[in-house]
């Protein structure tokens, strides 16, 4: 049976460095991902919001120049609307925003519940960029909100879409390499994100929380495994003697335990003070020692060099989010593409009633799949402050 699909409208909130690649020579992830979602025929209008004139004005900028990068325009609306600043101005364009519709959430942390919230309420389905919230309390509220107002909620794990970390997955579950005995997952970034583009709100988040969650998420998703306990160990240097309050590195031992009772352990190590010339925005590769055997993925090095006398040496990651083709024709490509392209998808698909928000709750990082990792995120946080003891992973049991 054919049908004409309904035009998907969609709130941005966010115009930083993710959403268009503000304050980057590149154009980030989620406005390429709606140009090609424009591909599709069921693009609708899309609001971007940010808080200042000003930053609205480079990113506006910027999204015109990647409109004629890739030749596609999309219907955009731009918030603050006038030349002054705004905080409140996402509310705005959440109720003004047709239905259907999307809100795409990519602020600094301590923002991602309010945002969210408010989303919710106007019955708008959400998707945020990780960490979801770092506590338990928060994102407990949420997913009641979004099971009372009925709008699907999900949260921006784009590792899950990466071809390695699904073989990972594959692997574990074929038994190929036995039971899991330990993960060492180690993942890093330049220097200036803490120190330069996050300085105004870094000292509200932390590196595990901000990146280590990823590969929490990852060993989650790979062998369906709980968080028992976790043991944290940072270090505070060189960020602040800059000024900058917050850790420099962070090092997370967390145990788990399979459904069938097994245990192993995870050894989490992030930082974001690597060097301004390496190689790579960030270095990330992960580890698993089983009985029968090992799985080893280097993240980082994809198979491509290039060397150039402006960059010097460069290893870029064509699987996450990269351009391809000429300019005036470029489109983008990758599983950070992916991930946002699966969330819309899964929306048209319940708003066509071919698909109900709990089927995905076992298919996707919904929010309340986010519980196992916020609560494990929330003892990871304990132990840095109570001199690196262990803490107990609180049951999400409690909550289904």
């Amino acid at each position: 049976m054919n049908f004409t699909r309904k035009k998907l409208n969609m709130v941005v909130v966010g115009a930083g460095m993710y959403a268009c690649g503000r304050g980057t020579k590149e154009y980030g992830t989620i406005i390429p991902a709606i140009l090609e979602w424009k591909k599709k025929g069921s693009l609708g209008e899309v609001y971007v919001v940010g808080t200042s004139s000003k930053n609205i004005r480079i990113s506006k900028n910027k999204i015109k120049k990647l409109e004629k990068y890739t030749g596609i325009k999309a219907p955009l609306t731009y918030f603050p609307q006038n030349r002054t600043n705004d905080l409140q101005c996402y509310k705005k364009a959440i109720r003004m925003v047709p239905k259907p519709a999307v809100c795409i959430i990519a602020v600094p942390d301590n923002l991602h519940s309010r945002i969210a919230s408010e989303a919710i309420k106007a019955g708008v389905h959400t998707f945020v960029v990780k960490p979801l919230a770092p506590t338990v309390k928060e994102v407990l509220k949420l997913v009641s909100a979004g099971k009372r107002k009925g709008v699907y909620c999900a949260v921006d794990f784009h590792k899950r879409f990466d071809r390695a970390n699904i073989k990972l997955k594959d692997t574990i579950l074929q038994n190929v390499i036995g039971d899991p005995l330990y993960f060492l997952a180690e993942y890093s970034q330049r220097k200036s994100i803490p120190h330069k583009r996050f300085r105004k709100w870094v000292k509200n988040t932390n590196i595990f929380q901000y990146l280590g969650i990823h590969y929490l998420d990852i060993i989650y998703f790979v062998t369906g495994a709980t968080p028992k306990r976790a043991m944290a160990t940072g270090q505070k240097g060189w960020l602040f003697s800059k000024g900058i309050n917050t850790y420099d590195s962070i090092e997370a031992h967390i145990e788990w335990e399979t459904s069938s009772g097994k245990k192993f352990t995870s050894h989490i190590l992030t930082n974001w003070i690597d060097p301004e010339s390496t190689s790579a925005m960030s270095d990330q590769k992960i580890k698993v020692i089983g009985t029968k055997g090992r799985f080893e993925s280097d993240q980082k090095r994809r198979g491509i060099t290039i060397v150039t006398d402006e960059k010097g040496i460069e290893e870029p990651n064509p699987y996450f989010c990269s351009a391809y083709g000429k300019d005036g024709a470029a489109s983008y490509r990758g599983y950070g593409i992916e991930s946002i392209h699966q969330f819309l998808e899964d929306v048209m698909q319940i708003t066509e009633y071919r698909l109900s928000i709990e089927e995905l709750e076992d298919k996707r990082p919904t929010f309340k799949q986010s519980l196992v990792l916020t609560a494990t995120l929330e003892a990871v946080n304990k132990s840095l402050k109570n001199n690196n003891q262990w803490v107990r992973v609180g049951s999400v049991k409690q909550y289904d």
